[in-house]
């Protein structure tokens, strides 16, 4: 069907349009800037592609056919989708519309990526934005599906279809409230944390999985009596008095956080790299290219 298809311009489509509109090949080529034998040639291309005649001409007057008023009206209706088209195909190149889908690790959705995106969205009002947070797994899948278009997790380890670039190394921090008898303490090590209650990740969460790791490594059984899966409803857990939280650092710039006390884990000192995520050979949109480029700059001003 597309084969049969006439090679129509947008030149044809206005030359239609000034025709119908003035009656006369002089005014519809003054119309248009340009020469009444060039007006002529394009209409009667335009004619032998479609095999009918669009305007009966005179020598006093040009009269418009009844196919010729027909496709009149399809011509008005393509110019004006064309137009609305390249418009909003400005508007994208320009990141003025479009969409982002990030997939993020809890501790940076909630610590360093709610100023990022506000100062985004102050530039580019008209860019939508998604973000799916969860652990580095759910991240990684996100990536893989092609879901998101970028991935902010940890780029240590990545399987061969993902591209990493590591924008700083994050250790951890113990969350417990202010007058915890810890909370004057400048460090804590896991054994200090022996007899205390603590709030686990699920065992999926690779930051469960590193903590349970140092854990073995220095011979200490940690006290994981509630296991919940956000780190918000970690933290509130911590503010109520239920035990105390292992989270990594980015967590800790959380609002939820406020009115409890951080202090460094420092022994182990555990560091993971910390960066984005992106599937091999995608290339980013502009509102997607245009919101990487930022957060790295400000990623840079924090770390």
């Amino acid at each position: 069907m597309r084969a049969s298809l006439p090679d129509l311009s947008a030149r044809q489509l206005e030359a239609v349009l000034a025709l119908a509109e003035y009656g006369s090949f002089v005014a519809a080529a003054a119309r248009l800037r340009i020469s009444q034998p060039a007006l002529t040639r394009v209409l009667k291309r335009l004619e032998e592609q479609l095999g009918v005649r669009l305007f009966e001409r005179s020598t006093r007057r040009v009269q418009i056919t009844a196919a010729g008023r027909e496709f009149a009206a399809v011509a008005e209706r393509m110019l004006n989708d064309l137009g609305i088209t390249v418009q909003s195909v400005r508007e994208v190149a320009q990141e003025r519309r479009g969409l982002v889908v990030m997939s993020s690790v809890m501790s940076v959705a909630g610590g360093l990526l709610p100023a990022i995106i506000a100062a985004y969205r102050a530039d580019r009002p008209g860019v939508e934005i998604h973000v799916r947070e969860g652990v580095h797994a759910s991240v990684l899948e996100d990536v893989r599906s092609g879901v998101a278009d970028f991935g902010i997790g940890y780029v240590d380890d990545l399987p061969e279809f993902v591209v990493g670039t590591a924008l700083s190394r994050e250790t951890f921090s113990v969350m417990m409230p202010a007058g915890h008898r810890l909370a004057s303490r400048r460090g804590l090590s896991l054994a200090d944390l022996r007899d205390e209650a603590v709030i686990g990740l699920p065992t999926q969460s690779r930051t469960r999985r590193t903590l349970d790791a140092a854990a073995a490594a220095a011979g200490v059984t940690l006290r994981q009596t509630v296991i919940v899966g956000q780190f918000a409803t970690l933290m509130g857990l911590v503010g109520a008095g239920v035990g105390l939280g292992i989270v990594p650092h980015g967590a800790t710039r959380s609002l939820l956080a406020r009115g409890l006390r951080s202090v460094p884990l420092s022994e182990p000192r555990l560091a993971r790299r910390l960066g984005l995520m992106a599937l091999r050979e995608r290339e980013p949109t502009p509102a997607a290219a245009g919101f990487i480029a930022l957060l790295r700059k400000q990623w840079k001003k924090e770390d």
